[in-house]
């Protein structure tokens, strides 16, 4: 009795006030989840190039192969390999500039379900112990009023039914925003601005951001990982600069 109760307050509500594409607002077709985006918007998301990186999944556009590139070859990162839903464009980007910037945290639910689907099909026997989003410095969340890699993070934890630790990884510098920066600038600014609240520590950890362009703020999270005891950590994002 309950059930059809709901059954049928849910076919009125879509009735008065039908889903929509949280990106573009356009109606979304009957069964699909509100919380999703529409055909248009999925199509405008453009996929990582086949041609990448291997570890840190920097796109090649004129190469054939995934092949290790110059910055990982000169510096190699503490991280084995990049998870990326897609190139920093299009819908992507739209989508990340408004969860990030015009205070729009219901994007982060379709983009990490998103990003859930390109990890579960990758084919990798990594298999993480939690998964740890990139930390916000209690200032900037004040500012903001919420982590936008924690909010990614949420739906892949639940997908990939692993535990999510938040308060292991912590930002315990206020640094200049990166947008803007040049790349050695970015690293300097980066440099010791995390830290880690435990000794114990778990072995696999699945990192959490939005972006990543020249890399530094995950390298700078993994390295201070890496360097307090755990063994393997893989990155996740939504986009790819």
């Amino acid at each position: 009795m309950w059930a059809r109760f709901c059954q049928e307050l849910a076919a009125c509500v879509d009735l008065l006030l039908p889903p929509a594409c949280l990106l573009c607002g356009q109606l979304l077709p009957t069964g699909l989840d509100a919380q999703s985006f529409c055909h248009a918007c999925l199509t405008a998301m453009p996929p990582l190039s086949p041609a990448h990186c291997r570890r840190c999944a920097q796109p090649f556009p004129n190469a054939t192969s995934n092949h290790l590139c110059g910055t990982c070859l000169k510096r190699p990162p503490s991280f084995s390999t990049v998870h990326a839903a897609g190139i920093y464009q299009g819908s992507i980007k739209d989508a990340v500039h408004q969860l990030k910037y015009r205070n729009q945290p219901t994007l982060a639910e379709p983009l990490g379900q998103i990003l859930a689907k390109v990890i579960t099909t990758a084919g990798s026997s990594f298999a993480p112990d939690c998964i740890v989003p990139v930390p916000l410095h209690p200032h900037r969340l004040r500012q903001r009023g919420y982590n936008q890699a924690l909010e990614v993070a949420r739906p892949i934890a639940r997908e990939l039914r692993v535990p999510l630790e938040t308060t292991l990884l912590q930002r315990n510098r206020k640094t200049q925003q990166q947008q803007g920066l040049s790349a050695t600038e970015r690293r300097s600014n980066l440099r010791n601005a995390f830290v880690l609240t435990s000794k114990t520590v778990p072995r696999k950890i699945l990192l959490i951001d939005d972006v990543m362009t020249t890399g530094e703020t995950v390298r700078e999270c993994c390295r201070t990982l890496v360097a307090g005891g755990v063994e393997d950590v893989q990155v996740a994002i939504i986009g790819r600069a």
